[in-house]
Order: C-alpha cells, then sequence, then structure tokens
C-alpha cells in the first residue's frame, strides 16, 4: 500500500469514529423518571431503582440513559413534565411518588408503556385490574391506604390511654380522600377521636404544630404522603419538640429521628419497577406484567426516641416501644 493511500484510509476510519459514537449514543434507549418530589431527597430509591435495572442488564449511561423531572412538591407541574417527557420520545416513563406523577403520564400518552409505584392503582383509575392490567400501565401497588388502620391500632397499643389522635395530611394529594375515612372508621372502632389537620407547604407544618401544642392531643398519625416524606426532619424535629408520640408510614422517618414506622418496605418496590423497566425496554408489553403487590412490611421502632418520650408521657406503654 502507498504511503498516500494509508494515510486516506486511516483519514477516513477516524472521522468515522464519531459518527459511530453518536450513531451508538442515539440508539441507547431513554428512560423518563418522573417524580412529584424532590428526586436528590429521594436518592436511595433510585438507587434501588438503578440496581433493578441492573439486574434486568441494564446500567446507566452504558446501556440506558435517564431524563430525570421532579415536581418538586408542586403537583401541578406533573402534566407539563409529563408532556416533556413524551415530546423526547422516550422508551419508557417511571412514574413515582404516589398516583399523582402516573395519572400525569397516562393524561399525556395511551402509547408509551409506564411503570408506577401507585397507592392504589384500581381505585385511581390507572389499572384495570392487578393481574391483568391492560392498556400501557403496570408497577407496584405500595397498599399504603390498607395499612392506615393497622398505624392507628399500632398507636393505641403505644399510648392505651389515648382518647384523641391528631392526623397530619396534605388535602392536594390524589387519593388522599381514601385515606382518611379509613382511619376514622378505624378509630370509632377504638373508641378514638381523630383531629386531621391539612398541611401543604412548610409554615404550614409549622402552623399545625403550633395547634398541636395549644390542643395536645395524645399521639399523631402521619399520614403517607411524598411531600410529607421530603419534609420528614421538620415533622420529626417539631413531634420531638413537642414530645408528641408520633407513628409514620416510612422508615425514612425513623432514621432521622423519628419514634416509629410501619409500612411496606419503601426501597423493594423502587428495586421491582426497576425490573419491570428492563424487560419493557427488552419488548415485554405492560399490559401483560401483574402489579405486583408489596408483602414486605416493616415495624421500626427509634429505641433512643422511645426511651425519651417514655420519661416525659405518662401514657406511654414501653411493653411495645421496646420490644
Amino acid at each position: 500500500m502507498k504511503r498516500r493511500e494509508f494515510i486516506t484510509l486511516l483519514g477516513g476510519a477516524a472521522a468515522g469514529w464519531p459518527l459511530a459514537a453518536r450513531a451508538q449514543q442515539a440508539a441507547m434507549p431513554v428512560i423518563g423518571f418522573l417524580r412529584s418530589t424532590s428526586i436528590e431527597r429521594a436518592a436511595q430509591l433510585v438507587a434501588a431503582f438503578r440496581q433493578g435495572l441492573k439486574e434486568s442488564g441494564y446500567i446507566e449511561g452504558q446501556n440506558v440513559a435517564i431524563e430525570y423531572r421532579s415536581a418538586e412538591g408542586q403537583y401541578d407541574r406533573l402534566p407539563a413534565l409529563a408532556e416533556d417527557l413524551v415530546r423526547r420520545q422516550v422508551a419508557v416513563i417511571v412514574a413515582t411518588g404516589g398516583d399523582a406523577p402516573a395519572l400525569a403520564a397516562k393524561a399525556a400518552t395511551s402509547t408509551i408503556p409506564i411503570v408506577f409505584t401507585g397507592e392504589d392503582p384500581i381505585r385511581a383509575g390507572l389499572v384495570a385490574s392487578l393481574s391483568h392490567p391492560g392498556g400501557n400501565l403496570t408497577g407496584v401497588n405500595l397498599l399504603t391506604s390498607e395499612t392506615g388502620s393497622k398505624r392507628l391500632g399500632l398507636l393505641r397499643e403505644l399510648v392505651p390511654k389515648a382518647a384523641t389522635i391528631a392526623v397530619l395530611i396534605n388535602p392536594k394529594t390524589p387519593g388522599v380522600e381514601r385515606h382518611l375515612p379509613d382511619v376514622q372508621s378505624a378509630a370509632r372502632s377504638l373508641g378514638l377521636q381523630i383531629r386531621a389537620l391539612n398541611v401543604t407547604n412548610e409554615s404550614e407544618i409549622d402552623a399545625a404544630f403550633g395547634a398541636l401544642a395549644r390542643e395536645r392531643p395524645d399521639a399523631l398519625l402521619v399520614n403517607p404522603d411524598p411531600f410529607m416524606n421530603s419534609r420528614r426532619e421538620q415533622v420529626v424535629t417539631l413531634a420531638d419538640h413537642y414530645r408528641l408520640p408520633a407513628l409514620y408510614e416510612w422508615r425514612e422517618f425513623v432514621e432521622a429521628g423519628g419514634l416509629m414506622s410501619y409500612g411496606p418496605s419503601h426501597t423493594e418496590p423502587y428495586r421491582l419497577i426497576g425490573t419491570y423497566t428492563g424487560r419493557i425496554l427488552k419488548g415485554a408489553k405492560p399490559a401483560e406484567l401483574p402489579v405486583i403487590q408489596s408483602t414486605r412490611f416493616e415495624l421500626v421502632i427509634n429505641r433512643i426516641a422511645s426511651s425519651e418520650i417514655m420519661l416525659t408521657n405518662q401514657y406511654f406503654a414501653p411493653r411495645l416501644a421496646l420490644a
């Protein structure tokens, strides 16, 4: 081969490399990750989702890309964020943080597969049935609404002489109208009074605890809600300040210093939707993937917090707290 011919061939190959790299990048599937609250505040959950993807053969940045979108607690932003992901023609939309992101995604597209974490997907209108979802949605049912009465029963064991239970609730959360009646029904069966306080932002959380300081209920139940979870340090700090026995759904509250939590594992559902997303990227149809029911529930107790409240609350039940 002549020197001039060799240089020409080498130059042509070099010019082709960036084109090949761009083609490979363009062929990489893109996942749209839509969340109602902060992505940064959900780092542990996102890590569990990536783990599920990895188990299905997908690693972010290597053979799959992820576009993250967060409403930062402003639920009215979700429709526009979902529509943006549809315009970007993502391969799958992963909707997390309550039913609201999944509802927004469903309204935005009937063709792009959607994988969700939901609280009651049938009642929310996300799927026709759990075993045969139909349409373009599937995911994990967290069963949070079904555990409200159980959490109230645990509070009664925790504070056996309690007469009034305060409930912190976000009225803007889709599906919340189902939660409070369930808790109120359970309260009547236990002979308890419920005092519901609505909170939608940080200042209203402060105001709610100010009201609780004046009214002095016997215990506090924090309703499951992505916004409330994003403000867990604030809620836990105020409950501790007023020495109010409080029960939460997610263990993150206990890790932040809260007293006790009971609910489904928070990370396992995200790993599962990661594996479902991987299966869909490989060709599986959402309509043929049954909605997974949460089966792993956790009762988490903060021994330090329980010991401190025992010293200041005459109604506190040490048997349950130190079990």
